[in-house]
């Protein structure tokens, strides 16, 4: 197995880190990997936005559910989704912006946000330090973009919290590889790996936690997915979405 691969498959989600800085060298590669991440028709709909004051950290973990590793690592970096710069292009070249009346454009958005966020992942493990990302960034976007003074167009979908971990949380186990890759046809029947992997994912909290935790994977999954839950957790995205505008209108 090559350095890559060791480095892909090695991952894990570090949420607590010591107060070593990251060198500008560091989060230029970092940054550099993300940028280089294939984008839909090379319309590099990304942008990050780096954030290594105190303060802004501080209220960012706030806006996330308190999340305190925000504020412990020495940056933060907030992932959107970027059509403001597709927007100028259109008004250079006098042509209409209709995107943001496609739902595809918010499927275009993230998955070019999660394809960079990916590699910066990658990137930042390679030179040895720990990351987590944080889907909490929408869970008062609102704030977010005030904060940040996000325009039109842009919407926050993701952070990433880089750092030196401070400890090792030790790999999650993964699903069995046969619920993951399907060949030719979906694979429908998927309670059997469930099931089976529910007491591996057990057995993994009980040990984690020194036996504080031990819910199985579908509990843990059917718990948050709730819709009472989720609309709770999020409650602001579709306004957050028209407010910037994508408004989605050819949605039938």
């Amino acid at each position: 197995m090559n350095e890559v691969l060791k480095t892909l498959t090695n991952h894990r989600s570090f949420r607590q880190y010591n107060d070593t800085p990251i060198t500008d060298e560091d989060l230029d590669a970092i940054l550099q990997a993300a940028q280089a991440a294939p984008s839909w028709i090379h319309g590099q709909q990304v942008s990050v936005i780096v954030i290594k004051n105190k303060d802004k950290k501080k209220q960012l973990a706030s806006f996330c559910g308190n999340q305190e590793h925000i504020n412990q690592a020495p940056i933060f970096l907030v992932f959107c989704a970027d059509f403001y710069r597709a927007k100028l292009a259109s008004e250079i070249e006098e042509k209409s912006f209709d995107i943001v009346n496609d739902a595809d454009a918010l499927l275009v958005g993230a998955t070019d946000v999660g394809i960079a966020l990916s590699n910066a992942i990658a990137a930042s493990e390679s030179l040895g330090l720990g990351t987590v990302p944080i889907g909490g960034i929408r869970r008062n976007p609102l704030d977010v973009i005030e904060l940040l003074e996000i325009p039109k167009y842009v919407i926050p979908i993701a952070g990433l919290c880089v750092g030196y971990p401070s400890e090792d949380p030790g790999l999650n186990p993964r699903l069995p590889k046969e619920s993951f890759r399907h060949d030719e046809t979906y694979e429908t029947n998927q309670i059997q790996y469930i099931k089976s992997y529910n007491e591996i994912f057990k057995q993994h909290q009980l040990k984690k936690t020194n036996g504080k935790h031990d819910s199985n994977w579908s509990n843990r999954i059917s718990k948050f997915y709730r819709v009472k839950h989720y609309d709770n957790q999020y409650p602001d995205v579709p306004q957050m979405l028209h407010q910037q505008g994508f408004t989605c209108k050819d949605m039938k």
